[in-house]
């Protein structure tokens, strides 16, 4: 969405690398802001449980003994320690503290504490884990921690009939969670994800897949990237293997057995959808200069071998391509905390470069200044 004060340049170098900055994206972006944690196949069993470290928050999810899955602060009542320490695991009955064995039950009720009676008036009641809010859309839990950002309705609008039609919610994990650090700042991974002009440049492969189908969309909050995959020149030999192998997803229409999907919501979350499975890519913020990049795929049960072939030539080409854009994007920060950078133009074909810049200046008015503002500036923008 535009308005007439929209500007057509990148924004400042200095949003790309400051701390105080960094800090107040965190209060006034992300506070509010829905995270995804896994999907549903992931808590199959009473007990199994979910967690995620995002941008200080320790976070949990679990399925309790009534098959319900709730949202937890990962940190005991009593003295403050992380409580579960692995993304995915499972416990008994009991969720219990590894520094004085606090134990809560798999609802958040806190049912055992040592030596009770050396507290004063202590009730049990009233020290259970700190409940966090929580959604479910498709069969995949998002969690925030703050209010006044948009309902959960509003955040998956995009979502939910795409995930009806790729019938998500039976999918299950192809494989375990992926880490993987960069160095740079959320907001250029994020930008890289929806820059268009560098695909025929840096991903000769990616692009000869899907060539001069790829184009861009803004739906609202989300951006729609879309591509076929059908008759086109390809130089890449593990793409040429996917293309020619890919059987039909007979629960697809057929519009969409050759067909890609990128969508990347607000602000640092991205699925990408292909007829054989779905990806979620998390940019998570780490400091000025650093993002973990956390992604995982999920598909349909398929034991056709064809299937499995390109499963496996899918992830040949992600991992080509997430090597190419790392060192772009690592190039690009070390451009933007150089000091020599001024914002250049952004073409009129990059309509998401250009709706992700302006829709930062319009959350955080203060990145509209070219140099890095005085201390004041930033404390009308924490008052605002």
């Amino acid at each position: 969405m535009t308005n007439t004060t929209d500007i057509e340049t990148g924004l400042p170098a200095w949003t790309y690398v400051d701390p105080e900055f960094f800090v107040l994206e965190r209060e006034k972006i992300f506070a509010s802001s829905w995270q995804i944690i896994c999907h549903d196949s992931d808590l199959a069993e009473r007990g199994a449980y979910a967690t995620l470290n995002f941008m200080g928050a320790l976070l949990m999810i679990v399925r309790g003994d009534d098959g319900a899955v709730r949202a937890f602060k990962n940190v005991c009542r009593h003295r403050a320690a992380r409580l579960l320490d692995e993304s995915f695991g499972k416990c008994s009955s009991r969720i219990v503290c590894p520094y004085h064995a606090w134990s809560y039950d798999l609802e958040g009720r806190l049912v055992g504490v040592p030596q009770q009676g050396g507290y004063d008036t202590f009730k049990k009641s009233d020290y259970g884990l700190a409940p966090v809010e929580i959604g479910e859309c498709g069969g995949f839990y998002f969690v925030r921690t703050g209010p006044h950002g948009p309902s959960f309705d509003e955040f998956t609008a995009p979502l939910r009939e795409e995930f009806e039609i790729y019938k998500t919610r039976d999918m299950r994990a192809l494989g375990r969670i992926t880490l993987r650090e960069r160095r740079v700042n959320w907001k250029i991974a994020t930008e890289n994800y929806v820059d268009k002009l560098h695909l025929p440049v840096i991903h000769d492969g990616l692009n000869g897949l899907v060539g001069d189908t790829y184009t861009l969309k803004i739906d609202g909050d989300a951006y729609r990237i879309e591509s076929s995959i059908e008759a086109l020149p390809c130089q890449l030999l593990s793409a040429q293997a996917y293309r020619k192998i890919l059987p039909d997803a007979e629960h697809l229409p057929k519009s969409r057995r050759r067909h890609w999907l990128y969508l990347k919501l607000w602000p640092n979350l991205a699925f990408d959808i292909y007829p054989d499975q779905i990806d979620f890519m998390q940019f998570i913020p780490l400091t000025p200069d650093r993002t973990l990049l956390r992604e995982i795929s999920y598909a349909l049960p398929d034991a056709r071998r064809e299937m499995r072939a390109a499963r496996y030539l899918n992830w040949r080409i992600n991992r080509t391509v997430n090597l190419e854009d790392k060192d772009v994007i690592e190039r690009t920060q070390a451009g933007l905390a150089s000091g020599e950078y001024e914002p250049g133009p952004i073409s009129r074909e990059e309509i998401c470069l250009r709706d992700f810049a302006n829709r930062m200046r319009r959350e955080l008015p203060i990145c509209r200044e070219r140099a890095r503002p005085a201390k004041a500036a930033f404390d009308r923008s924490y008052e605002a």
